[in-house]
């Protein structure tokens, strides 16, 4: 006569991929609002947008060994302050515009995206732009029309996209917004456009 021992049994194992599984699941609903929480505009590393309306800085957290954004003084995109839903609106338009684009066919967004082209997450605050009083300006024109003007060393250049001065004025206030993002660090060779003016 045979004996069946508990861990051999089919329903011991049955049973156990039920609880494991429903277990499982449980872990996932947690895990799935504690992560949106985590992302959601307005929350500690991903600041509301109207932080548009500030100076965006970088500045090394020697604790965490990464730089991190500070966002300082008033400084309101284009010269004018925005309220909470005027900056989501704008910034969403830019947003919108960059997927209607397909922009990550050749940016990098957050680490997501291609490889070809430079990385769009702190293009708030590249040093190509000079100096950030005429930042503003000059990245609504690069991003209207760029096919004249180079910005890699490999000698790659963007092509017209057709994007209109509204939609230009959005993308930048999605990138001004993007720069607000605490990437821990990411990317980590990033050196930023000096602030002082």
């Amino acid at each position: 006569m045979t004996t069946n021992t508990w861990w051999a049994s089919e329903t011991f194992w049955r049973k156990t991929a039920i609880w494991v599984t429903a277990g499982s699941f449980v872990v996932l609903i947690f895990l799935t609002f504690d992560s949106m929480s985590q992302i959601t505009a307005g929350s500690k590393r991903v600041p509301a947008y109207s932080a548009i309306n500030h100076r965006i800085e970088y500045k090394m957290d020697e604790a965490r060994h990464a730089q991190v954004p500070v966002i300082g003084v008033e400084e309101p995109l284009f010269g004018k302050k925005l309220t909470e839903p005027e900056a989501e609106a704008l910034v969403g338009k830019g947003k919108l515009t960059m997927q209607a684009k397909n922009c990550m066919n050749c940016h990098t967004l957050l680490g997501n995206g291609a490889y070809y082209a430079p990385d769009l997450t702190k293009a708030w605050l590249d040093p190509y732009w000079g100096s950030p009083a005429a930042r503003e300006e000059l990245m609504v024109e690069f991003i209207k029309d760029p096919s004249d003007k180079l910005h890699t060393s490999l000698g790659r250049r963007m092509p017209k996209l057709n994007i209109t001065d509204e939609e230009a004025h959005a993308v930048v206030a999605f990138l001004k917004w993007m720069s607000t993002i605490d990437t821990n660090g990411f990317p980590s060779n990033f050196k930023p456009l000096d602030q002082e003016n």
